[in-house]
């Protein structure tokens, strides 16, 4: 298997990565006037500890790579995080996130996800598509013969959709056991609580029955996301990890509120945060 497998940092080195993803994914909403820092900061230990804890098999100077494993950012509208790690593994130059939400960019041509960026595999953000695509992908590397991994990271509020599901059924029934969706479980919507609009609980008990094999964690606890991702593979099933998460999580007046989860902060909410991310 070709590509690039990170050697394996200290617990608090990952911390601290997350902790300066976090800065910077806020600097460039913030200058950009736009974005979703609430699910953005939700996920950024999981992206964390998928990129940099010795996960995923990558290579950023062969994007295209044919055994890379595959990453999908299913909920799309967190790009700000996707962009800021790929500028991270090295991709693209850090100092071209300056460029985040501008129009005219060569390299972001819009506010969600595109595949014109290196290393990210989908367009996303239309809710609903990723589990569909990353359970193509799997069964493309058996079809393929090639021994790789499709992760994809889904939100609370987005598996609420119809194809969510159908995908879950497909993948169960042709054993895609080289599959994993991760849940970004951070309870809280666009406009409402998610309970609220549509409980999904019992949200294992859904996947259970869906044919999944399924694991629970704290999505901020770096030492439990390292653990649940490094489990062997189910043999005849694909992998599900509920990710408790928090939305908005490291800025205490973003924490789990609504009001931010697609707003860019203005000049005094930015330095509060920024002093709160330190």
């Amino acid at each position: 298997m070709t590509g690039t497998r990170l050697a394996e940092p200290e617990l608090s080195e990952l911390i601290q990565t997350a902790k300066e993803l976090r800065r910077k994914i806020l600097s460039i909403i913030y200058h950009a006037g736009s974005g979703h820092p609430g699910g953005s900061f939700s996920a950024t230990d999981i992206l964390t500890a998928l990129y940099f804890g010795g996960i995923l098999n990558y290579n950023p100077k062969n994007p295209n790579d044919p055994c890379r494993d595959r990453f999908i950012l299913s909920k799309g509208h967190a790009s700000a995080l996707l962009y800021c790690v790929l500028a991270r593994a090295g991709y693209f130059p850090e100092e071209d996130l300056d460029d985040y939400r501008r129009i005219g960019s060569k390299l972001f041509l819009s506010g969600h996800p595109h595949p014109k960026t290196p290393g990210v595999e989908i367009a996303s953000g239309s809710l609903g598509q990723g589990l569909s695509v990353a359970h193509g992908m799997a069964l493309g590397a058996r079809l393929d013969q090639i021994d790789y991994k499709v992760y994809v990271v889904l939100g609370d509020g987005e598996i609420q959709e119809g194809q969510i599901w159908e995908a879950a059924m497909s993948a169960a029934k042709f054993g895609s056991n080289n599959l994993i969706a991760i849940v970004d479980n951070n309870k809280v919507s666009q406009d409402n609580i998610t309970k609220d609009l549509k409980d999904l609980e019992p949200l294992e008990d859904k996947w259970k029955a869906f044919g999944w094999d399924t694991l629970c964690i704290d999505g901020h606890n770096m030492e439990e996301i390292l653990k649940a991702l490094r489990i062997a593979p189910h043999p005849e099933k694909p992998r599900v990890i509920i990710a408790d998460t928090i939305k908005g999580k490291g800025v205490s007046f973003m924490e789990g509120q609504t009001a931010w989860h697609g707003v860019a902060p203005k000049e005094d909410d930015f330095k509060k945060a920024m002093k709160e991310l330190e």
